[in-house]
């Protein structure tokens, strides 16, 4: 699985930071991991092929480090709740497509969705882990942990399930997964085998983490 196409920035190397990373390493993708905090840096320059130790306060570091032409950039800045505003500000001014920010509390989450930010994240609902499977992928549009290994989520259907039945489609004895559910325009279906999924369906699918992502890498091949 190529992830070349899209490249990801991480700001922030707490425990919520490390995860995203480590889990967007391990699929592959392009991730540029960046931390005030030398020692951090070095941890994660382990694992990382670019770290890099700077303020993300300073417009000038952060151009000279190519942000703005990054396509995803999550901002897991800890408690300094007035640098994740500044970071937030600046990478949205700097052009950046997507900027995805771990808040603190409501007033947090309030100040940078006015700044434009475009997700916001919640850690205790939201692991670093499965935030990172739906950034790598266009293809997933939400997703629910259930526990550490399980997680419902949402993809669109690709041209290749469309015209299937649910039951030619066999996720269950193929992916170990179910579709729980069709999402057609405003309408939530709850499939029988012989449904035929339409172009522009969303699924609604249930399963461990592993065999959700192995389905979804198959769906988009």
């Amino acid at each position: 699985m190529n992830m070349a196409r899209k490249s990801f920035a991480v700001i922030g190397m707490g425990r919520f930071g490390q995860s995203v990373v480590e889990e967007l390493i391990h699929k592959e993708a392009d991730v540029l991991v960046i931390d005030r905090d030398p020692d951090r840096i070095a941890k994660m320059s382990q694992i990382a092929t670019h770290a890099v130790t700077l303020d993300t306060t300073d417009v000038q570091a952060l151009k000279e480090v190519g942000i703005a032409a990054i396509d995803v950039v999550v901002v897991a800045i800890g408690k300094d709740i007035q640098s994740s505003i500044l970071t937030t500000l600046i990478l949205k001014d700097l052009g950046v497509d997507t900027v995805i920010v771990k808040v603190q509390n409501a007033d947090h989450a309030k100040v940078v969705e006015k700044l434009g930010a475009d997700e916001i994240i919640q850690p205790e609902q939201q692991s670093g882990k499965r935030l990172a499977s739906k950034i790598v992928s266009d293809n997933v549009l939400d997703y629910i942990d259930l526990n550490e290994s399980h997680s419902f989520i949402v993809v669109n259907a690709t041209p290749k399930i469309i015209d299937s039945t649910i039951i030619n489609l066999d996720v269950r004895n193929r992916f170990k997964i179910n579709v729980v559910a069709i999402r057609r325009d405003e309408e939530i279906i709850i499939p029988k085998p012989d449904s035929v999924i339409e172009e522009a369906d969303q699924l609604l699918l249930i399963g461990n983490n592993a065999d959700l992502d192995r389905f979804n890498t198959w769906l988009r091949k």
